[in-house]
């Protein structure tokens, strides 16, 4: 091996425990989704909520927040007593709200709403011990080529909760080669403009790597190119803990190959394999 290509592995592998330290620095955020304690589903019956405060309902798009004298929630700072309405909030979206320790995500998801507190002292987050990752390989860094559909399509997926559906809008497929053969990934807009999210299962999914699906978000050049880094291919929530909805890949993206990169089944789902 040429030291030039010694130097070249040695910044791949530099630059990846880089991007890695900072995923899990997010990934451990004090409201992230590891802090999570509950998942409620809002109905029509006015009801009082494990971790969040007041009696909560959602009818006709809007979610109703009954507060008690003396409870108190923070919206941007501000503080709301008393009845509150809340929305409508788009699909995939949500509000925050604060009581004290404890975020209140208030979201539309598959439809419903739901109610997640989030608290820095949920076992999950205090217990998190990091994600066993495989050893980054240059080699499943690969490049592709987003080819763009005659027009954007509506791609019906299921989720990690049984129920529920995600709808995403699909501007292409990414065709790239590995292990020798041609493949291709469907594709959803991601969260950053001009980037695409991949959802996708391989043949380690299950045995080394979470079942239900892994994402990879990728940004191609105005020509369509595109570097697919598997070795930043990332767990989603639910790979963690029960209270996500995270969507699944839709099925042509079940790639035939073992893809040895990325992140690993997390140590708290490791009686799952």
């Amino acid at each position: 091996m040429s030291t030039h290509t010694e130097t070249a592995l040695e910044a791949f592998d530099e630059e990846w425990q880089e991007w890695h330290a900072a995923h899990e620095r997010h990934r451990a955020h004090p409201h992230g989704f590891l802090a999570v304690t509950h998942l409620h589903w809002l109905t029509t019956e006015p009801t009082r909520l494990e971790g969040a405060p007041g009696t909560w309902s959602a009818d006709a798009d809007v979610v109703r927040v009954d507060l008690e004298p003396g409870e108190i929630l923070l919206q941007d700072d501000q503080e709301l007593k008393g009845s509150i309405q809340l929305g409508p909030i788009a699909e995939r979206g949500g509000i925050n709200l604060v009581s004290g320790d404890t975020v209140i995500e208030v979201a539309k998801r598959g439809g419903e709403y739901i109610v997640r507190p989030r608290n820095p002292s949920n076992a999950l987050l205090q217990e998190y011990q990091g994600t066993p990752a495989y050893t980054p390989n240059a080699a499943f860094a690969v490049a592709g080529t987003f080819v763009p559909f005659e027009a954007p399509r509506e791609t019906t997926v299921g989720a990690a909760v049984e129920g529920i559906q995600h709808v995403y809008e699909a501007p292409g497929e990414i065709r790239f080669k590995l292990a020798g053969q041609e493949l291709a990934l469907t594709a959803f807009n991601g969260y950053a403009p001009g980037s695409l999210s991949v959802l996708f299962t391989d043949q380690t999914s299950g045995k080394t790597t979470y079942a239900a699906n892994r994402s990879l978000s990728v940004t191609p050049a105005v020509d369509g190119t595109v570097t697919l880094d598997f070795n930043r291919a990332v767990n989603l929530p639910c790979a963690y803990t029960d209270l996500a909805t995270c969507p699944l890949p839709p099925a042509e993206n079940r790639l035939p190959v073992a893809i040895e990169a990325g992140e690993k089944i997390p140590y708290e789902r490791q009686d799952q394999k």
